[in-house]
């Protein structure tokens, strides 16, 4: 079993920064693939950016430059800093650990 919460969503205006966190417990193995995803209202899950354990990182066309994703492996916990927010962005964000496991969302709304 693997435990996901993640934090750091909320409200910003377009152009503001936010910092997503997941905390991760349980079977945790060192050898591992992490990832955010988001869905807005309406749309499918999509993939925002995906790192491996040795720092391998993969990042949607749409964030790239934006947002960036890692890891510390000490604390089993993922970030995503997202800066020039765009109202596009809007969504709930979602932390994957590997192919099964997903936490609960949080949401982040960019609006002026």
């Amino acid at each position: 079993q693997v435990q996901l919460v993640e934090s750091g969503g909320g409200s910003v205006q377009p152009g503001g920064s936010l910092r997503l966190s997941c905390a991760a417990s349980g079977r945790i193995f060192s050898s591992n693939t992490m990832a955010w995803y988001r869905q807005a209202p309406g749309k499918e899950r999509e993939l925002v950016a995906r790192i491996t354990s040795v720092g391998s990182t993969y990042y949607a066309d749409s964030v790239k430059g934006r947002f960036t994703i890692s890891n510390d492996n000490a604390k089993n916990t993922l970030y995503l800093q997202m800066n020039s927010l765009k109202p596009e962005d809007t969504a709930v964000y979602y932390c994957k650990y590997n192919t099964n496991w997903w936490g609960q969302g949080t949401q982040v709304t960019v609006s002026s």
